[in-house]
């Protein structure tokens, strides 16, 4: 140290000092006040830097675990199918031009200033991120680490170039299983960080294939990673690749221009120049120098690879499998994937560099830890060659794709309203909820079993209960009353109205033959005729059918004490006496006329072969003990005006097993009907006094008329919202006639669209286009739907929404309210049977007086 202080204080003083000198002065150089200064500067410096490394070296061990814990991980997938509208604007054949957006996202995160400063020195920098695609329980999956700080900018540069991707926040994965074993290896350059690797400019094909190719052949309990820790490159990089190609230009060899002594003789080298520097000599201007091809390619290469932004990265393989030779054999089939990335002429390529500790290799890539001796400096492009998300024309099998596109809610959905589910797009949640005036112009639900319909409808008519609104639930299966029953406020009993058929020891009256006025009879004659030519083939219903039905159903309906019902149809043909009892009733000239003067002319032959005709469609209801239960009582057993008037709650079970399906339809039919007279009814009464009442119908096209049209156009007129669910358009369609499905989708307000079948895929994709496409709507996710919802009035932009998990309720406030129903509105079965045999007088021998007389008694 003396030596060289003395050189630098007295550079005139001659030779060298002597070993002799050395020891003569040693004792007294100290003293000399500039030279003590410089040296206990020096050795502080000294001191002050060990111990800075020592510090940072315990700060970088405490810390790496708990920073690695502050990252998000984002799943991130893309949809495999494209719009025709994406199709037309980048075509498949181009893979280039595919990869092209991807690079432009790397230029974006590598031009991110590196950070500095002295947390950075102590703790280590933090803004790197890591890339990783993982072959995990049979599914070959994507995902991008962050940290907490860079999520939201990173998820936007990401959607910046893939606007249709779905990124996911997830917990992280494992691949690991306790009897499994463990191989991995790190990947590094072969030659120096400034020589490039064959990128995808230089392949025929997509690079990605090559890795994903072999990570689909893992079994479901096998996984493996391709982990990529990036973080972006100061800027110092770009120097030495230039330098390096300007020595190459100036006609110094491959070699030399590269430096290609040792690093320790450099260092040795550099050292001496600075104390011993060599003579000036006169500088010489440069000739060109004619290069070789080779040079001139290699050196073209390397001023390409330097042009870009660069990353530091560290490239680990890590295999879990049930044996040691199959993760051996699986890692080793990854590490030749990576022979294409090789340039073998003037470039560089891939070689793995395993640890001593594989152990510490592993923790390292848990952690997400980035290993300084082992990073590779890699450019944009050369990123984009080695990680990007799957493109279209990926076959590789078993990657995780997303099943359907997802869209944002609009800005102006309502704030208020009633809650149908959450939209969740790019990690932004927003509930959406739907007005009550938009409701008043019906919603519309579509999907195949299993979907979700029901669940929605199910919590859609939970909240309205709860609001203490009207509600109408009408369930072919039965599930549905039960699930929202168990959901009835304590202080909302009363208004409960359970119609159960299946309960045949209270049966509930309900009798399509009751009206208040001519124009509600007229309405109820026409939907019944309605309701039997949707329950009996169009063939078998003609025109003598419906004339001979209405007069009888017009003569029944007359007789306002004592209304009739279905079961009395065959009876006005088949007993006089009662015939004679019933046309007394009637005001109506026609009416009478029909029975006076046109089945007075009938002969006894063709009344019979009428009686059979007509029986052969009501008899099934009539010799059948539940539906004559049901449907002979003369009186309903409650009052359908009330019920909407009065905000009350009929739930509907009309389960197929336990009642048929021709029964059940025919009380869905039944019911619907009448709650749209009681609609009409309304017309009476000034706007602002009726009530909004919400019908629910799963399953509707079993109980629905060729009027629905009038119920979509008209009823919302008269506050009755209807909320519709279905399982596919066919059921639509009778006999190539589309008029009813022609009449929903072109009046309904709001429609959702759950996952549908191929067959109706085009029509209903045209109804979200260009949103979403065929692909989408057939296979969106469970309790996910495509919404189009009225707001304002307005029909929405589509939009993806997620519905919320049905609400547990209590089976023993159910239980206490379905007792309560049956005792104020059921009658005993016995005295059910006991009306009816008085009144039609079985077994006795002049039924026709009985039947008066006791008709007179009652009044």
């Amino acid at each position: 140290m003396y030596i060289f202080l003395q050189a630098l204080l007295d550079p005139d003083s001659g030779a060298l000092p002597t070993v002799n000198t050395i020891k003569d002065q040693e004792n007294g150089f100290l003293a000399h006040p500039v030279i003590g200064a410089i040296f206990y500067i020096i050795l502080f410096l000294f001191i002050l830097a060990v111990a800075a490394f020592i510090i940072r070296y315990f700060m970088r061990r405490k810390y790496y675990r708990s920073d690695s814990l502050r990252r998000d991980i984002m799943l991130v997938t893309l949809p495999k199918e494209r719009t025709q509208e994406e199709k037309e604007g980048q075509p498949e054949s181009n893979i280039q031009e595919m990869i092209d957006q991807v690079e432009v996202w790397y230029a974006n995160m590598g031009g991110m200033r590196a950070q500095r400063g002295l947390k950075a020195f102590f703790r280590g920098r933090q803004d790197f991120f890591s890339l990783e695609i993982v072959a995990h329980e049979g599914l070959i999956s994507f995902y991008v680490v962050t940290p907490h700080y860079l999520q939201n900018y990173m998820e936007e540069q990401i959607h910046a170039q893939f606007p249709k991707a779905n990124i996911e926040i997830v917990e992280d994965h494992n691949i690991f299983k306790p009897d499994s074993q463990v191989t991995a290896t790190n990947l590094v350059f072969r030659k120096k960080f400034i020589f490039p690797i064959k990128t995808y400019r230089h392949i025929d094909t997509d690079p990605l294939s090559a890795l994903t190719n072999t990570l689909s052949k893992l079994d479901n309990d096998e996984g493996a990673v391709i982990q990529f820790i990036c973080r972006s490159a100061k800027g110092q990089w770009h120097n030495q690749g230039a330098k390096v190609a300007r020595k190459m230009h100036e006609g110094k060899k491959l070699k030399e221009a590269t430096g290609g002594s040792s690093r320790f003789f450099n260092v040795i080298r550099e050292i001496y120049r600075i104390f011993v520097p060599k003579k000036e000599e006169q500088p010489q201007t440069p000739g060109l120098v004619q290069l070789s091809a080779r040079d001139e390619e290699i050196a073209k290469s390397i001023e390409e690879k330097t042009s870009r932004a660069g990353f530091d990265v560290n490239v680990r393989l890590i295999v879990s499998s049930k044996t040691k030779q199959r993760a051996n054999h699986i890692l080793k089939g990854i590490i030749d994937s990576f022979n294409q990335y090789t340039l073998y002429e003037y470039g560089n390529g891939f070689t793995k560099k395993g640890s001593f500790k594989m152990n510490k290799l592993i923790e390292h890539y848990i952690y997400r830890t980035f290993d300084e001796k082992r990073k590779v400096i890699l450019n944009t492009e050369e990123m984009a060659s080695l990680f990007h998300f799957p493109l279209s024309i990926t076959e590789t099998p078993n990657i995780r794709w997303l099943e359907a596109r997802k869209a944002p809610a609009p800005i102006n959905i309502p704030k208020e309203g009633i809650i149908l589910g959450k939209n969740v797009y790019r990690n932004v949640e927003k509930e959406i909820r739907m007005k009550v005036e938009d409701r008043r112009r019906h919603a519309y639900l579509i999907g195949m079993t299993g979907t979700g319909k029901s669940a929605l409808m199910e919590e859609m008519a939970k909240q309205d209960i709860a609001k203490g609104r009207g509600v109408c639930l009408v369930d072919p299966h039965g599930d549905l009353v039960e699930n929202v029953l168990r959901c009835v406020p304590k202080e909302r009993a009363d208004d409960v109205i359970i119609f159960d058929p299946s309960d045949t020891e209270r049966p509930m009256g309900l009798n399509m033959l009751e009206a208040k006025d001519p124009a509600e009879a007229d309405f109820a004659v026409q939907e019944m005729i309605a309701i039997f030519h949707k329950l009996f083939p169009p063939e078998m219903i003609g025109p003598m059918f419906e004339h001979n039905m209405r007069n009888v159903m017009l003569t029944l309906i007359a007789d306002k004490e004592y209304p009739g019902t279905i079961t009395d149809i065959p009876r006005m043909f088949s007993d006089k006496d009662f015939q004679e009892y019933k046309v007394k009733k009637v005001d109506d000239p026609i009416v009478r006329s029909f029975w006076e003067k046109e089945m007075a002319k009938t002969s006894d032959f063709h009344k019979s072969e009428m009686l059979g005709y007509l029986i052969s469609k009501v008899g099934r209801f009539v010799e059948n003990k539940m539906m004559r239960n049901i449907i002979g009582q003369s009186r309903s057993g409650f009052n359908f005006d009330k019920i909407m008037d009065e905000s009350k709650i009929l739930l509907v079970s009309l389960s197929k097993g336990k009642v048929g399906e021709v029964n059940s339809n025919l009380l869905g039919l039944i019911i619907v009907s009448k709650l749209q007279m009681a609609a009409m009814a309304r017309a009476k009464m000034p706007e602002e006094e009726r009530k909004d009442f919400y019908l629910y119908i799963d399953e509707f096209q079993n109980f629905i008329t060729d009027s629905i049209a009038t119920i979509l156009s008209e009823a919302r007129k008269y506050r009755l919202n209807l909320t519709m669910a279905h399982q596919y358009l066919g059921q639509l369609v009778e006999k190539g006639d589309t008029k009813i499905r022609d009449a929903v989708l072109g009046n309904v307000g709001s429609m959702i669209s759950f996952r549908i079948g191929v067959d109706d895929a085009e029509i209903i994709a045209k109804q979200f286009s260009p949103t979403f496409s065929e692909y989408d709507v057939t296979n969106i996710p469970r309790f996910n739907a495509y919404v189009k919802l009225l707001i304002d009035n307005s029909a929405s932009k589509p939009f993806n929404m997620a519905t919320y998990p049905p609400q547990p309720g209590s089976r023993e406030i159910a239980e206490k309210i379905k007792e309560l129903s049956r005792q104020k509105f059921a009658r005993p079965v016995s005295e059910v049977d006991s009306e009816i045999l008085k009144r039609t007088k079985l077994g006795s021998e002049k039924p026709e007086e009985k039947s008066i007389k006791t008709d007179s008694d009652r009044k």
